[in-house]
């Protein structure tokens, strides 16, 4: 991933204010001429500097930012809580992985920069292929979660090179984002153009043992003219080996955008489009006998090198915030996702430990489409009355997403397999359409207002309330001919409500209740018949208190505990008499936790980011699994990541780090029948940036997994176990202009 960021040799820029200029009297006599010549040359030398241009004010202010980003100082974006306030002046917890973090860990995906957020465990990435984090408990792919700049995405993977910092809203969301689950929303941040001229060339060679891989960035910014318009194009391209037996991962990003800086208003135009071919790995499963994963090498798949999934995703988003006066300020914004896919899916059915044989599906999906249209306005600002300040967000919201799987195959296999001694390229993609699977269709439909105050009794103490009025239909089903097993309409107000209290200007106490709901739906059939309007939606309950500090603009965090209730909730169960998976709802469960997240400079060498979660997520009403953990929620999490800066003492900057993340044990079923082991994964990193001539040449390198452990980050059911990644090493060079 490029470093984007030009930070050497930026100029300086000093703004003087302005002087009044004396008026001359008119020169007399023969020496007229030599007066005024000298007064001109007074006049020159007593002039006011040039008013800097708007890419030198840019170029001092990215400048000034420099080494506060290098400090992991994290700035949110006014996307996430759809206003500029301090996260000091909210009663809700934002955990941000910012910049220099991302570019210094150098993650994968989504879930590989979330390991520095408190609470976050894998779920189902559909093979490897989906961004599937828990936050709090709760969470799943494809659950509407994940944003880029406040604005929901479809498409599996949503962290690139095009991403600037992630940020984790925590809790339930639904006042801001409608039908949610209780564990928040996770809000990728763009990358934006800017108005001074900039661009970096980035080039990575990477190694999984004997696999290689290598990939390239071309990011270029600038202004066009100088009226405020500015531009940005990023390009990136990725050929990589899988680091299991066999794989290859392929992919290329475009990504052009706009930007128009005016007096009051500012206008945003964003494109990314993306081909992608990436290995589908299940990953291992389970050996009856141990309850453990299959003793064989991590490396060795069970699958076939066929097995992978391809397509592209488009994502353009427009939006306008305008400045109506000092106090009021309106944003429109605008998104649509999208992304087709086809993938072979050859899985195991079943597995002998003693003999090793096993029995495998040959399936795949074709004609996959997902989309999502959204839209949204609201108008931020504040007044006074009663002599008391109001902090007022107004606005709406509509959502139009689709989820469209068009031919699923199925086909049964003869083939026999054995784990022990593997032998592959005896099978070929799979070409039976089972039409009872097929034209699998998940639609979502959602209008909604949502109004809050934050309400200053006084210097210290403000009290929030806002409500959210939503209406929503779902139609979801399967087979040829259709048949909807979820057919449903609804209206719900959600409401929100919390108390503030500034300690300092640097610490502050709060305090929220708020509500989410989450519509029971699903394309499967289902005991009792279609879910419909007499069905009751997921509805989630929480209460969250904690302590927000930021010290001299350094170090900041978030101690939260919390509280979160959810009923009427869909557990999905693996049978092994049908292989598939039953679904029912669950009366309730319940998630209670405490959360660390501290980022910053703990010195003026020393910089740091680290979590810890404490999550105890269980059912607590339900004819079978009532006491039973959650499905992949660990009930401890813990990371840690520390940078040295050595500053000026070398020719160059040299900068190192490492660190590591825990991840406790956790159930791999809904039924708790067995346990994924607690793991620990430790990375570092090192860069040196020095010139090249009068280029800015930074070299970095990476060692993600550094002791080469075997864990298992998640799982499905018994016969999908998802692996780890295995050690990674990585040197690039980045060429800054």
């Amino acid at each position: 991933m490029a470093n984007a960021q030009s930070s050497v040799g930026l100029p300086a820029v000093t703004v003087e204010s302005p002087t009044q200029r004396q008026k001359l009297a008119r020169p007399a006599g023969p020496s007229a001429q030599r007066t005024q010549a000298a007064a001109a040359r007074q006049r020159n030398q007593n002039a006011t500097p040039a008013q800097p241009t708007p890419s030198e004010r840019a170029a001092a202010a990215a400048a000034a930012q420099y080494e506060a980003k290098l400090g992991y100082r994290a700035m949110p974006s006014s996307t996430t809580l759809r206003t500029g306030a301090s996260p000091l002046d909210t009663s809700q917890s934002v955990n941000i992985v910012p910049e220099q973090v991302i570019k210094d860990q150098l993650p994968r995906n989504l879930d590989d920069a979330l390991v520095n957020i408190s609470g976050v465990t894998q779920t189902n990435t559909l093979a490897g292929t989906q961004d599937a984090v828990i936050r709090r408990g709760f969470g799943d792919n494809r659950d509407g979660s994940v944003m880029r700049n406040g604005m929901p995405l479809v498409q599996g993977r949503s962290l690139n090179p095009a991403v600037e910092s992630v940020e984790v809203l925590k809790g339930p969301a639904s006042l801001l984002y409608g039908i949610m689950d209780p564990g928040g929303i996770v809000n990728t941040i763009s990358k934006r153009p800017e108005l001074y001229q900039h661009g970096s060339i980035s080039v990575l060679g990477s190694t999984y043992g004997s696999k290689n891989g290598a990939d390239a960035t071309f990011d270029i910014t600038g202004p066009i003219g100088k009226d405020g318009l500015a531009y940005r194009f990023i390009a990136y391209g990725v050929n990589e080996d899988y680091w299991r037996n066999f794989g290859r991962h392929r992919e290329t990003l475009i990504a052009p955008s706009l930007a128009w800086y005016g007096e009051n208003t500012t206008v945003q135009l964003n494109y990314e489009h993306r081909d992608f071919l990436s290995p589908f790995d299940r990953g291992t499963a389970l050996d009856s006998r141990t309850n453990k994963p299959l003793a064989i090498p991590s490396t060795r798949r069970l699958d076939e090198p066929y097995n992978n999934m391809w397509g592209t995703s488009d994502l353009m988003q427009a939006s306008v915030d305008h400045r109506l006066n000092e106090d009021w300020k309106l944003y429109a914004g605008y998104s649509y996702n999208t992304e087709s896919f086809s993938a072979n899916q050859l899985r195991i059915t079943a597995v002998n430990p003693v003999t090793g044989i096993i029995t495998r599906s040959n399936d795949g999906t074709r004609g996959s489409l997902s989309n999502v249209s959204y839209g949204t306005s609201y108008l931020q600002g504040g007044f006074w009355l009663g002599g008391m300040r109001n902090d007022v967000l107004f606005g709406g919201d509509a959502q139009y997403r689709t989820i469209y799987r068009k031919d699923l195959i199925r086909q049964t296999t003869p083939n026999v397999f054995n784990i022990y001694n593997p032998v592959y390229g005896l099978l070929q993609p799979g070409t039976t359409i089972a039409p009872t699977d097929s034209d699998q269709t998940d639609k979502l439909g959602t209008r909604a207002l949502f109004f809050q105050d934050t309400l200053h009794l006084t210097n210290q103490l403000a009290l929030v309330g806002g409500v959210r009025y939503m209406e929503y239909e779902q139609l979801a089903g399967r087979g040829r001919p259709f048949k909807a097993n979820t057919n449903l309409t609804g209206d719900k107000v959600l409401p929100l409500g919390g108390a503030i209290y500034k300690v300092t200007e640097q610490i502050s106490l709060y305090a929220s209740y708020t509500q989410s709901l989450k519509p029971n739906s699903t394309i499967a059939p289902v005991d009792g018949g279609v879910i419909d309007s007499n069905v009751k939606p997921e509805e989630g309950v929480s209460w969250e208190t904690g302590i927000k500090f930021d010290v001299n603009k350094r170090l900041s965090g978030t101690i939260a505990l919390y509280d979160i209730d959810k009923k009427n909730v869909m557990v999905s169960q693996f049978n092994t008499a049908t292989g598939s998976n039953d679904r029912r709802t669950a009366a309730a469960v319940r998630s209670r936790g405490v959360e660390i997240d501290v980022t910053g400079k703990l010195t003026d060498s020393w910089s740091m980011i680290g979590s810890y979660g404490y999550t105890d997520a269980r059912v607590t009403e339900d004819p079978v699994l009532t006491g039973k953990a959650l499905q992949n929620v660990a009930l401890n999490t813990a990371s840690l990541y520390l940078v040295y800066d050595f500053g000026t003492a070398l020719p160059g900057r040299l900068r190192v780090g490492a660190g590591a993340h825990y991840v406790g044990d956790r159930p791999g079923d809904a039924a708790n029948t067995f346990v994924l082991s607690s793991y620990i994964v430790a990375d570092a990193f090192a860069t040196y940036e020095t010139k090249y001539e009068t280029l800015p040449v930074i070299y970095q390198l990476n060692v993600k997994n550094l002791f080469d452990n075997v864990y298992y980050p998640s799982a499905v059911n018994r016969l999908n176990v998802a692996m780890g990644d295995a050690r990674r090493v990585s040197l690039s060079a980045t060429v800054k202009f």
